[in-house]
């Protein structure tokens, strides 16, 4: 992804730089989670808009839904060094980070039993090829 710079970005452009689609720049828009600069049917994308898109695709990525990354996103408040932003952001990150890892875990509980129980069949079918073949 290129640097970030104060230029406007055509949908285009931006979707090239962000390995996105029109409409999913357009779904975002319809959320409220991207406001770009509109002259008439174009829309052109400022540096907060790619700022805010870096954000919901990394919570997308994390698992979060796009209600929540909306509420963290509307907790923007340079006047007050976004502290509450960020801080709520560090309470919903540790929260998905620790249903990750149960996740993890469950998946790794899965998975063992999985390998098990095709150890288990191989081992009931090479006896029964033994059994049939002799």
């Amino acid at each position: 992804m290129a640097p970030m710079s104060d230029e406007f970005l055509t949908i285009r452009r931006m979707c090239d730089q962000f390995e996105v689609t029109p409409r999913t720049l357009r779904f975002y828009e319809s959320r409220g989670l991207l406001a770009p600069r509109r002259d008439g049917q174009h829309r052109y994308y400022g540096r907060s808009d790619r700022a805010r898109l870096t954000l919901i695709l990394r919570g997308k990525r994390f698992g979060f839904s796009l209600d929540e990354i909306g509420e963290l996103l509307d907790l923007y408040d340079p006047g007050e060094r976004n502290i509450t932003q960020i801080d709520a952001t560090i309470t919903a990150s540790k929260a998905r980070l620790d249903g990750m890892i149960r996740q993890h875990q469950e998946l790794g509980d899965a998975i063992t039993d999985m390998e098990r129980q095709i150890a288990q069949a191989e081992h009931i079918l090479a006896g029964l090829h033994k059994r049939a073949a002799g």
